[in-house]
């Protein structure tokens, strides 16, 4: 142990006192194995302690509880499969491989891409050819039967579901994948439980240790202070925070639905589950842990009660588990939020660097459909300008939508800066896709109005909401055609703007909205499953079908995906700078690269524009050469021509 001088003086003291206990839980690790693990213990100890002090050290048994938690995850470390010890140490040498130019993602629900979790072994050949090295798995972990909030109420976090599979089916599943370069990620449910789960069963049942895992009141006084300042977050499912159940005479604080119970990260016994539940998984072979809503882990009254300082306390104290225990675990953050906020999730402050290695980088998104909607870049331009910058050591999960609604994040702040209403913009989005705009080729839904904000965010497949399901169906070539280019535009913004492009199932081959939940009683009510749609492997067998619009698509994709892999410049650890062209059709960005520049334009306008081949020079590119077409970009009377919803990669 030679780092003991970089701990604070109360670090160190703790881990003074923890080096006393931990003799018997390294018991059993071989002498390379003991050896590795305390260098990452001392390694991150300080992170670990930064973090678990501020919540917990002012209990008596905080320094009792580092021993049972280091205890814990000795304990994992043992059990955990040589191979995954290998990937540790590959991944100590390597922390940058979820930054590489090469990560592609994609994501679905298991159940809608195949029958099971071993049914998924026999299309790892389709996610090979579409280049895929980060496959996120949706509702692995066992939900409660009926309504489950898409399968984020769970029932048992050590559980598969039993409808797909096994954790055996799951183990074998995330070695074939990882034989073949593809890292699995699944969903940790952090925020809520679901109430059918066995710890809200004993606290119904009256045990106190479990009702400290929750937070309950007996009567209405706290809960109605809370509400002042608390949003809705479905107003048409679930209005209010807090739910009433007679056989304990409490009310329990459910943020999202009654059937979800949020936890209380107050408790340092909750914490002690939830990383027991992580390692678990690591155990499996899970490579990535999708931290499910974060942002409402910790409750303050007078405030909405999110993005609190203590949740990046939480957060950076779970990442150091994975680092000590099982390093090579990389953890998303799933926070839907403003710029400002969501930077936090990184790691700001004394936070910097330490709290999540991936997160969602949902302005990109909703600045992708404003744009495209408007065919106007200047608030695009504006908010991605203005955006907070990142620590080099982390990366965005870039999409263009996934398979929650899109909420029109537009700040009446940028929205004025380029002389909009913020309002009226929000209003006109929501108009715009779900196809109440006249001229409008959205077929969209409206998803959960508030008729107190007015905000109404939207549902819809990518192909829907781009405008070829209208396309199809009036047998419109034009439309058809550029609906294909629109959702092109769209893949080569995410896997060109710098972070992990996460593919949405079915996009690749244009799945149109599906009705088919209505008939489900559980579903029906919810909208968003109509941008669920199961895959169509008969569209999919047609994405080698020349002039099939799946084969368009499709090809169109993967020669995108390609680009970006022969690409350096994408590597994630360098910036994109947006650039401010005044032009109000094409979005511009500069990645700076040991290599040289590299420009990203895109076009967002259905109409041809020009623009200056002087952006080039400045940046040094006199012979630019497009990445995505593999040739130099002619320049004619000093400028450069771009097709309708053209994109050019420029080196």
């Amino acid at each position: 142990m030679q780092n003991l001088r970089l701990f604070s003086a109360q670090a160190k003291a703790s881990f003074d006192k923890l080096q006393q206990s931990l003799k018997p839980a390294l018991k059993g690790l071989t002498k390379r194995d003991k050896e590795l693990f305390l260098i990452r213990l001392e390694r991150y100890f300080q992170n670990l302690f930064d973090g678990l002090y501020p919540i917990y050290g002012h209990r008596p048994d905080f320094d009792g509880f580092l021993s049972r938690l280091v205890g814990l995850m000795a304990s994992y470390y043992r059990e955990r499969p040589e191979d995954l010890k290998a990937l540790d140490f590959e991944r100590d040498l390597t922390p940058d491989w979820f930054q590489r130019e090469t990560m592609v993602g994609y994501v679905f629900y298991v159940e809608r891409f195949a029958d099971s979790i071993k049914g998924i072994l026999d299309k790892l050949d389709y996610l090979e050819e579409l280049g895929v090295t980060y496959l996120h798995l949706m509702k692995v972990i066992k939900p409660r039967e009926g309504e489950n909030d898409g399968g984020y109420a769970v029932l048992d976090y050590r559980a598969v579901d039993e409808a797909l599979g096994t954790e055996d089916d799951l183990e074998e599943l995330c070695r074939s994948l990882r034989e073949r370069g593809i890292s699995v990620c699944i969903d940790v449910v952090l925020n809520h439980c679901a109430k059918d789960h066995d710890w809200a069963k004993k606290a119904l049942a009256g045990e106190k240790k479990y009702q400290d895992y929750f937070y309950m009141f007996p009567d209405r006084t706290l809960p109605d202070e809370y509400e002042k300042t608390l949003p809705e977050i479905f107003p048409d499912f679930a209005p209010g925070n807090f739910s009433y159940y007679k056989e304990i005479k409490q009310w329990v604080w459910t943020t999202f639905y009654e059937f979800q119970w949020d936890l209380n990260w107050t408790n340092p016994e909750l914490f002690l589950e939830i990383v027991e539940i992580m390692l678990y998984w690591a155990n499996k072979g899970v490579e990535v842990f999708r931290l499910d809503a974060v942002a409402f882990m910790w409750k303050r009254l007078g405030t909405n009660s999110q993005n609190q300082m203590e949740v990046f306390d939480l957060l950076q104290a779970l990442r150091s588990c994975s680092r000590i225990a099982t390093a090579a675990v990389a953890h998303k953050a799933e926070a839907i939020v403003s710029p400002d906020d969501l930077i936090k999730y990184f790691g700001v402050g004394k936070h910097h660097g330490k709290v999540s290695n991936i997160a969602y980088h949902n302005s990109l998104m909703v600045q992708y459909w404003s744009a495209m909607a408007s065919r106007d870049t200047r608030l695009m331009t504006q908010t991605l300008r203005e955006f907070p910058r990142t620590p080099s050591s982390i990366a965005w999960g870039t999409y263009i939508r996934c398979h929650d609604d899109i909420g029109w994040a537009v700040t009446d702040e940028d929205a004025a800066a380029v002389g909009l209403d913020g309002f009226l913009h929000r209003k006109f989005l929501s108009d715009y896709y779900s196809g109440e705009f006249e001229g409008s080729p959205a077929k969209g839904a409206v998803f959960q109005f508030n008729p107190v904000t007015q905000d109404r965010r939207i549902s819809g497949s990518f192909a829907s909401l781009a405008g070829l399901e209208k396309g199809q169906g009036l047998a419109d070539p034009a439309l058809i055609g550029q609906s294909i280019e629109r959702i092109l535009l769209g893949y080569a913004l995410m896997c060109g703007y710098g972070g992990i492009p996460l593919l949405y199932m079915g996009d690749e081959l244009g799945l149109s909205n599906d009705t088919s939940y209505l008939k489900d009683k559980d579903l029906a009510r919810d909208n968003r499953w109509m941008h669920r749609p199961p895959m169509d492997w008969k569209k999919a067998k047609k994405r080698h079908k020349e002039g099939s619009i799946e084969a368009r698509l499709f090809q169109g994709v993967l020669s995108i995906v390609r680009a970006r892999k022969r690409t350096p410049h994408l590597n994630i650890s360098y910036e994109s700078l947006v650039l401010d062209t005044g032009h109000p059709h094409v979005f511009v960005y500069r990645r700076m690269h040991p290599l040289g520049t590299f420009l990203g334009i895109y076009n967002f306008s259905e109409h041809s524009q020009r623009i200056s081949a002087e952006l080039c020079y400045e940046h040094h590119l006199f012979e630019p050469f497009d990445q995505l077409a593999e040739h130099f970009v002619t320049v004619t009377d000093g400028y450069i021509y771009l097709k309708p919803y053209d994109r050019l990669w420029l080196i």
